[in-house]
């Protein structure tokens, strides 16, 4: 097999073609392959995050603190157990939403917020 995958072996020696590609030019490939899988699932997080928070404005790091007075990192913390939660219980794919997607928006948020804290706190 030249490219490990057989479809492509044959697909290439259907062609007569004689392409053989070194070990390291195979990794240097599945590295850049896996690099933009990297960026398309960053995009996605990223246009996810900003179309929430036009949607919804900036809840997770402005609450309504209409019932709770919790600061708006425990109040992400606590969202996040209960993604953690829910994927402990009922998996990673449910019907209606992606909650691994969920959760990764919620870290994403938590670094935010901690980041917002520690600025905060060196201004005098």
């Amino acid at each position: 097999m030249l490219f490990g995958d057989p479809l492509i072996t044959e697909g290439v020696a259907c062609l007569g073609l004689d392409i053989v590609l070194t070990k390291e030019e195979l990794m240097e490939q599945n590295i850049e392959h896996t690099q933009q899988e990297i960026r398309a699932e960053c995009d996605a997080l990223r246009d996810l995050l900003l179309e929430k928070n036009r949607k919804y404005g900036d809840s997770a790091l402005s609450p309504a603190r209409v019932f709770s007075r919790a600061s708006p990192i425990e109040q992400i913390l606590v969202r996040i157990d209960d993604k953690l939660s829910r994927i402990r219980t009922s998996g990673t794919e449910g019907p209606d939403e992606d909650t691994v997607q969920d959760l990764l928006g919620y870290l994403v948020l938590l670094r935010v917020a901690r980041r917002r804290q520690a600025g905060a706190g060196a201004k005098p």
